[in-house]
């Protein structure tokens, strides 16, 4: 038997897709990610969409990302946005928060913030 990955301890696509939503509301409505969501289309539909893809597969769960679109290339993807220490910062603080909303067990939000900020970390692609 083997120990359940983070999308089965999450709760599976309903509860990524919940923490997807919740994350762009809070973008979308919070002034302290204002920048972030200065990054984003006017609509956030499709992001929230290529975010909870993403997120189901590298969370162990179903590929939607790669059977849509092939490997992910994040850098090579966000390269015409400018990011920097602020862009990184607020979107994890938004993702923090979203967890936090959403329920998500203490420890399985520290290890998710732990990858998830090396993640951000390394698609900075601006200095400060």
């Amino acid at each position: 038997m083997t120990a359940p990955t983070p999308f089965e301890r999450l709760g599976g696509e309903p509860a990524v897709r919940a923490l997807v939503d919740r994350f762009y509301d809070l973008m979308d409505l919070e002034a302290r990610f204002a920048e972030l969501r200065a990054l984003h289309p006017t609509t956030l539909d499709g992001s929230r969409d290529k975010l909870h893809w993403f997120l189901c597969g590298w969370l162990g769960g179903p590929q939607h990302y790669v059977e849509r679109f092939g490997h992910p290339m994040l850098r090579a993807r966000h390269l015409p946005f400018a990011i920097g220490l602020r862009e990184r910062d607020q979107w994890m603080g938004c993702m923090l928060q979203a967890m936090g909303d959403e329920g998500v067990d203490e420890a399985l939000a520290q290890k998710l913030a732990e990858a998830l900020f090396g993640t951000a970390d390394w698609m900075r692609n601006r200095p400060g």
